[in-house]
């Protein structure tokens, strides 16, 4: 087998690149085939019965055969994943099949193998496991036999030492020198008596003290010697007594030691047996494994010989497969040349569509800009034919006023291609509103100004003009319509207007300026020129049937220069009244309306013209609960609301065109009656907070603009006094009635292109 693995692995071509799904296929391959590999390892060296150095030959054997089948199966992969890309498909999937039919065949006799060759191991390893077992205990019987021994010989060899210990040699030389003694006392005895006799012949004789101190010391020996030798013999005694003990534990011992002699040979006896009986079941364990790895290797190599001859069959598929594999790999290596020139190309006319589609975007949006122009000019001039009230928007930026955090935060938006449409989101929801123009918050001065300054110089023709601004308090009507120091508004910017149309037209044209301020507070008419302003004014109607209104004793202040308008705008300024609310600092608490009333005289025709121009300031609309007033503040509330309330129903009445007017309601109506009526231009200037704290109030000021924007007052009309004298003069048909007469309402030939596209809106 492993001449054909090594045949196969010359006769296979390297391939060098693997796609994730030949890798992953590869893996299962190797995982299914490693049993089967280890087992004929297994096998063959139990068979040949080789060392650990064969051994580790064989593993590297496997390892290199394990290699070649491992690059098998990967070409074996790679031909899968191929098939569905090759013309002969078909042919591969039966190839394919019987492949993984082999595979699936080693898999469960690699399976079956790796069973029983885990059954004969878990045997062995318990008969392994016995053997150890017994082994113990044999060494454990073996050293209790050798304690055994060795106690026998500690206790034979103190039975040995007994009669050579330190006591038995102190009782022997307790013993010898009793001896000793016993004769030296005896001596003694023998030698006083002999002495005692000598002693009682001489006693008479002689009576020495030498003599009795020597009698009195061997006396005193003596008893000591008594007392030794009776202490000796306790000695002696106690001695006795303790070798009897030890003799009888001698034998104790003795009868153990025999004991535990008998217990050793019937042990060993035992552990013989059992060894005995172990060999012989190891022997036949051995031989029942020996025949089953013969039967298993007699299975294994008929395994092999189908898997050879499988591989044998294999091998033409195998080329042809090869061959596919290097046909697919050459046009997968040329495929990004191709797919970076179809990328190429794509872009190039990727490039031309879009710069195409731009430049027909471009000269759409000019169209539909030139378009909106066109309609914003159509429907304005529509607004003029039918007189209708002009209404701008104006919003304010974020100020430090507004509250931080939520409140804050802006909820108006633009129209980025129609400047007369806002949006507003509220709650949610996003409601539009469509103004005839509406100013962002970075929208100057200057540019609200151009918008309003046609309707301006018209009062020098003859019209009755009225521009309003409307709105919550701080919302910014006061800064557009005066403006600061640095950057005025809308008042001293028209009469600057005016003085400069003046100057142009003086040529032809005699012009007289007249100024006037007065303010509506608690609905008192106030003259914020005069030299007491606290001095309530009425209107009243003018004599002669005119239908004219004026003011008894209103303040005129005639203007040549900006010198003057200043003096009178700074006058003015100062006597307004103005207090503290929780909406505003200085929060307008009346109606300021700047009058101007402009004669005019033609001195070529003798004609005579009067125009006024009403600049309002109103108050603002709050709501009481917003605004924190109470007390006078209150009284000041509830009138404002209410001049503003019959402002709104004049415009209501004037939209549904209704006989009668209101105007006498209040007297902001009344003295704006001219300027308001059909005769009249008016514009109104709605100031709108984008603070999401006064959306409430921002709605109400757009919905209110939103329906005086629907109100027509009709064509206006030029205030003239006097008729020219030239006949070709008076056949036009804006030429003026003669002296004296009443004035009329001369209205212009409305042109044939208006008047069709009218026709088309």
């Amino acid at each position: 087998m492993v001449g054909t693995l090594k045949q196969n692995e010359q006769s296979l071509p390297e391939i060098e690149e693997k796609s994730p799904h030949e890798r992953n296929t590869t893996q299962e391959l190797r995982g299914a085939q490693r049993p089967l590999m280890a087992k004929v390892q297994e096998t063959r060296t139990q068979q040949e019965g080789k060392t650990y150095p064969a051994k580790r030959q064989a593993e590297h054997e496997t390892t290199r055969d394990y290699k070649v089948q491992l690059q098998l199966m990967r070409l074996q992969a790679e031909a899968r994943q191929l098939r569905d890309k090759d013309d002969k498909r078909h042919t591969m999937c039966e190839h394919s099949a019987e492949i993984r039919q082999l595979e699936g065949d080693s898999h469960s006799h690699g399976k079956e193998w790796s069973q029983e060759d885990h059954i004969l191991h878990t045997k062995l390893h318990d008969m392994q496991d016995m053997l150890e077992h017994k082994q113990k205990e044999h060494e454990e019987m073996c050293r209790k036999l050798q304690e055994m021994q060795c106690h026998a010989e500690e206790i034979s060899s103190l039975h040995t030492s007994l009669g050579g210990t330190d006591l038995e040699k102190h009782r022997d030389l307790l013993v010898s020198e009793n001896e000793r003694l016993k004769q030296e006392l005896h001596q003694l005895r023998s030698q006083r008596d002999c002495e005692k006799k000598q002693y009682v012949v001489k006693t008479v004789e002689v009576e020495s003290e030498k003599m009795k101190a020597a009698v009195n010391q061997a006396e005193a020996r003596n008893n000591h010697l008594q007392e030794q030798m009776d202490r000796q013999n306790q000695v002696v005694q106690d001695m006795k007594w303790q070798l009897q003990r030890e003799q009888q534990e001698v034998n104790k011992l003795r009868a153990q030691v025999a004991l535990y002699a008998a217990e050793l040979d019937h042990a060993q006896e035992q552990m013989v047996q059992e060894f005995r009986s172990m060999q012989e079941e190891k022997e036949l364990a051995v031989s029942e494994a020996f025949e089953r790895a013969q039967e298993e290797m007699r299975a294994v190599h008929q395994s092999l010989d189908g898997v050879r001859k499988n591989l044998l069959m294999l091998q033409p598929a195998l080329r042809t497969l090869t061959n596919d594999y290097n046909v697919l790999k050459r046009q997968v290596r040329d495929f990004p040349d191709l797919l970076c020139g179809a990328i190429r190309e794509a872009r190039d006319e990727f490039s031309q569509a879009v710069k195409s589609v731009q430049a027909t975007n471009s000269e759409l949006l000019s169209k539909y800009r030139r378009e909106l122009y066109l309609r914003k000019e159509c429907h304005n001039q529509l607004v003029r034919l039918r007189g209708n009230i002009r209404v701008l928007a104006r919003v304010r930026p974020i100020t430090p006023e507004d509250e931080t955090g939520a409140g804050a935060r802006n909820v108006v938006s633009f129209d980025q291609d129609d400047d007369g449409i806002l949006y507003i989101t509220n709650k949610g929801k996003i409601q539009s509103f469509e103004m005839d123009k509406t100013f962002p918050p970075r929208t100057t001065q200057e540019e609200v100004f151009d918008e309003v300054s046609p309707l301006i110089t018209s009062c020098l023709d003859g019209y009755n003009v009225c521009i309003l601004a409307y709105g919550q308090t701080g919302s910014g009507k006061t800064y557009s319509m005066e403006g600061t120091a640095s950057n005025p508004g809308i008042n001293q910017r028209a009469l600057r207007l005016l003085l400069s149309e003046v100057s142009e037209r003086s040529r032809s044209w005699e012009h007289h300026l007249s100024v006037s301020m007065v303010e509506i507070y608690n609905e008192t008419l106030r003259d914020l020129l005069g030299s007491d302003c606290n001095i309530s004014l009425d209107i009243k109607m003018a004599p002669g049937g005119s239908g004219e209104l004026y003011v008894p004793g209103l303040t005129q202040c005639n203007v040549r220069n900006m010198h003057d308008i200043n003096k009178i705008l700074e006058l003015g300024r100062k006597q307004r009244a103005t207090e503290h609310t929780n909406l505003n600092a200085h929060s307008s608490r009346s109606h300021a309306l700047l009058i101007l009333t402009a004669k005019g005289r033609e001195t070529s025709t003798g004609i005579c013209t009067t125009g006024k121009l009403y600049l309002v300031d109103l108050a603002g609309s709050e709501r009481v609960s917003r605004s924190g007033a109470a007390g006078e503040r209150l009284r000041e509330a509830q009138c404002i609301n209410r001049s503003l309330s019959a402002l709104g129903d004049v415009f209501s009445a004037l939209r549904s065109q209704q006989a009668h007017v209101p105007y006498r309601n209040s007297k902001l109506t009344y003295l704006l009656q001219e300027a308001l009526s059909r005769d009249g231009k008016a514009l109104l200037l709605l100031q709108v907070s984008p603070a999401e704290q006064n959306v409430n109030e921002s709605l109400c000021s757009l919905r209110f603009g939103d329906r005086v924007r629907s109100v027509e007052l009709g064509v206006p009309s030029r205030k003239i006094e006097q008729q020219p004298t030239s006949a070709t003069e008076s056949s036009e048909s804006d030429s003026p009635s003669p002296r004296g007469a009443r004035p009329t309402s001369l209205r212009k030939k409305v042109p044939a292109s208006v008047r069709q596209r009218i026709g088309h809106l």
